[in-house]
């Protein structure tokens, strides 16, 4: 098969595809793939390299998504590239069309075969291909949640970890998947005091074998968000519905019971974010405040370090793009139930239900449609 890797053109998105390393792995089981012009570089990839593991340089993006059967990307197609999509050609990126109507009503248009990372599942129901960039994210929040409270950023004034004799800040991890156990991680590691806040009792006992008395877990459904937060210098929302909008957790009405130059740093504003006064910045413009509140909603947090992401990404994307490109989309979607879970708009349908629901559109059940 002839697989297309654009550079990515969302703003201060720097991550690429396929590394040249995976570029290797395809070219050796006999498919050509096309990488644009540079395409890596800012990732830390040379076009020399990606020659010498046997891919194909092109001029422009056009020229990928003319010749490609298969585009790989990172983020979801800007309306530039919707346009250049072809009928029957597969789409193999992020997508979180849950908060992207017109991305979802372009693709309809399109006819093509669209599948999102973030809704692959496995065996147990976990997303393993959105988990690595959840990881970054996770640990991310923590280092951006940190900076936003220096006093030159507008925040409290306050480092996160204390000093010897001064008390650390306390951190509020809303979700307890793979963003908040992450965001533990780092937030423990500066001695942080922090609190996780699950609706699953199951969860919970999970972080605390992983961080032992160094969390605070705290059950969703017994806990007053109120006051946790009002005592918060820095709120992780890292809550997740697959495929669909994240829950608002955090109202308008809420903010006002926090600090005055505290910080929410909103993992979850690639599916519209769970604080009711999100809306999505870019690595440029990082911020913006409401009521006193420092609020970080980078739409593509693991952009800002590219490097890491794309190899991170790629090692949990590329077994299932090989699949895809040896076996063809419907055996290779037919034959595994959790690959097919990632189809979300085939050839003008809806595919996955959350974003049907969302928008208003018909179901149709991904098994059919093959």
């Amino acid at each position: 098969m002839k697989i297309g890797v654009p550079k990515e053109i969302k703003p201060q998105e720097s991550r690429i595809g396929l590394t040249p390393e995976s570029v290797k792995t395809l070219v050796s089981e006999g498919h050509e793939v096309l990488v644009e012009n540079n395409g890596g570089f800012e990732a830390g990839f040379d076009d020399n390299q990606y020659t010498a593991a046997g891919a194909k340089i092109a001029n422009s993006a056009s020229d990928i998504f003319n010749d490609a059967e298969i585009i790989v990307k990172v983020k979801e197609p800007q309306k530039v590239e919707v346009d250049m999509i072809r009928e029957n050609q597969i789409v193999y990126t992020y997508l979180h069309l849950a908060a992207a109507k017109e991305l979802t009503e372009g693709l309809i248009k399109s006819k093509s075969i669209n599948i999102a990372y973030e809704t692959v599942t496995d065996d147990n129901g976990r997303l393993p291909l959105l988990a690595p960039m959840s990881a970054v994210a996770g640990r991310m929040s923590i280092q951006a949640g940190a900076h936003c409270l220096e006093k030159n950023q507008k925040g409290r004034g306050l480092l996160l970890g204390g000093a010897p004799g001064v008390e650390g800040g306390t951190v509020v991890i809303l979700g307890g998947g793979v963003v908040g156990e992450n965001a533990a991680v780092i937030a423990t590691g500066m001695q942080a005091k922090v609190h996780i806040v699950d609706k699953s009792d199951v969860r919970l006992k999970q972080l605390v074998e992983i961080f032992d008395d160094k969390i605070i877990p705290q059950q969703s459904e017994t806990t007053d968000l109120n006051k946790l937060i009002a005592k918060a210098d820095l709120v992780v929302g890292g809550v997740l519905i697959p495929g669909a909008e994240a829950p608002k957790l955090v109202t308008k009405d809420m903010l006002k019971l926090m600090k005055r130059g505290s910080v929410i740093v909103d993992v979850a504003i690639d599916q519209g974010g769970c604080f009711e006064t999100s809306k999505p910045t870019t690595h440029g413009d990082p911020t913006y405040i409401v009521d006193d509140v420092i609020h970080y909603c980078v739409a593509n947090m693991p952009g800002g370090v590219p490097r890491t992401s794309t190899i991170a990404l790629n090692n949990a994307t590329l077994p299932f793009l090989v699949k895809l490109a040896n076996k063809g989309y419907q055996k290779a979607l037919g034959e595994d139930k959790n690959f097919l879970a990632g189809l979300n708009v085939f050839k003008g349908d809806v595919t996955y239900k959350a974003v049907a629901d969302v928008f208003g559109h018909e179901y149709v059940e991904p098994s059919t449609v093959l």
